[in-house]
């Protein structure tokens, strides 16, 4: 039980990496906080969590307006008291070439990614500050390979990525220690896809290195989980590529 009785905020936490985040900080003893749009999803992860003996609640909100940040660190700490884990996972894109990448895509992707991170990192703060914990922030393959079409979401990765180092730098001091996963994940629209061009989802399963995509649950949210418990107490600042090997940072 290495998170037993830690308070976990997950964005996107009702479905693909995030569901996955949540069950897996769930099985190690948290009590999560879940953060999405999709209500119905949401509300039934709850009960999944809570029938496996952990506290769970489910918030619906915008997290790329801002004071929906502070609404949820409030609701958070009347419910559980504290905040040990703020994990921004939650991020909506739009592919597009460049030149055919319009101002709205972009504010999407940087709203719904940049800005919610940085939103709730700073409402969170005092309370991380308080319980000496930790964040975990959400990089992309896409973005440091370059990937074609992938513009507005790589723009707002990086940019995520490049918050969280300095982030990390700065509240180190207070105990606090930011880190960044770079995932690649079976997850439901990665399913669909996979049924819809199977000659392309195998292309790219030969690509990496272990040869599968990675579980969300079982890969993914372990990671996470180690991130979030005092087993990497001494580790802050990193980019944790959780992909099969796909990209070997040096």
């Amino acid at each position: 039980m290495l998170l037993k009785d830690k308070v976990v905020i997950i964005t996107g936490g009702a479905g693909g990496i995030g569901a996955g985040i949540s069950r897996a900080m769930a099985t190690a003893g948290a009590n999560i906080a879940i953060v999405d749009i999709n209500e119905e999803s949401g509300q039934a992860l709850v009960k999944e969590l809570e029938d496996t003996g952990v506290k769970a609640i489910f918030m619906k909100k915008d997290i790329s307006i801002e004071k929906s940040a502070e609404e949820i660190k409030e609701i958070v700490v009347e419910k559980f008291g504290k905040i040990d884990v703020l994990i921004n996972n939650a991020h909506a894109s739009r592919q597009a070439n460049f030149m055919d990448t319009t101002k709205e895509m972009f504010e999407l992707s940087f709203h719904t990614g940049f800005a919610a991170t940085t939103y709730l990192m700073r409402a969170c703060y005092e309370e991380l500050k308080k319980s000496k914990g930790s964040v975990i922030n959400f990089a992309s393959g896409s973005a440091m390979k370059g990937m074609a079409k992938q513009a507005s979401y790589a723009a707002a990765k990086e940019a995520i990525r490049g918050l969280s180092r300095v982030v990390a730098n700065e509240w180190a001091p207070d105990g606090i220690r930011v880190n960044i996963i770079s995932p690649i994940a079976e997850t439901e629209g990665v399913e669909n896809w996979k049924q819809d061009h199977p000659e392309a989802y195998q292309s790219m399963v030969n690509e990496i290195p272990l040869q599968r995509l990675g579980d969300p649950q079982k890969d993914i949210g372990q990671v996470a989980a180690f991130l979030a418990s005092d087993m990497s107490s001494y580790v802050t600042g990193q980019t944790i590529m959780v992909d099969g090997g796909s990209i070997q940072l040096y």
